[in-house]
């Protein structure tokens, strides 16, 4: 058994408890954005990309997958299948990079799983909008604000759990 499946099985209301409250800043920070040409500019990446950092794979991918389609579901439903897949793929990669490191070596894996995440976001989102509005020069005007999006969401997700020891803070609740 890992360390990711222990606390969920040792301390279940409490990872629940994280994953619901982590759910809940993904659906608000995706209900508002800054207008940027070709739709708008969202904060929902910092809490998905550190959600996955804390949390195990199924966590993750309830934080960052399921609360992105909610997030879309209630504020803007054309592209909620495209969020889930998109970044339930992202959170799972994610938390499966840093749970397979070292203790010395997470902050590493840490840096990769949200750099090779925010490629998964890109690439899954531009291919989405491209399916969905049928049009690949929606998905192109779009790009270098998703690139932007994930890029700020992944450096501000490894800056909140390790400089601003956010990670510390969630293991000493998991200890008690």
């Amino acid at each position: 058994m890992n360390q990711a499946t222990d606390l969920r099985k040792r301390a279940p209301v409490k990872w629940l408890t994280v994953t619901a409250l982590l759910m809940a800043m993904n659906v608000a920070l995706s209900s508002f954005g800054v207008p940027v040409p070709g739709g708008h500019f969202y904060l929902n990446d910092i809490v998905i990309a550190a959600a996955a950092i804390l949390l195990d794979p199924l966590g993750a991918f309830i934080v960052g997958g399921v609360g992105a389609f909610l997030g879309d579901f209630l504020f803007y439903p054309a592209p909620m299948f495209v969020s889930l897949v998109t970044h339930g793929i992202q959170a799972v990669f994610i938390s499966w990079c840093v749970r397979r490191a070292s203790e010395e070596k997470k902050l590493t894996a840490a840096i990769v799983g949200v750099a090779v995440g925010a490629l998964i976001n890109v690439v899954g989102y531009s291919l989405g909008r491209a399916f969905i509005y049928s049009t690949p020069e929606y998905a192109v005007l779009k790009l270098p604000f998703q690139i932007l999006q994930a890029g700020i969401g992944a450096a501000l997700a490894v800056v909140l759990c390790w400089p601003c020891r956010l990670r510390a803070a969630f293991q000493r609740i998991f200890e008690r």
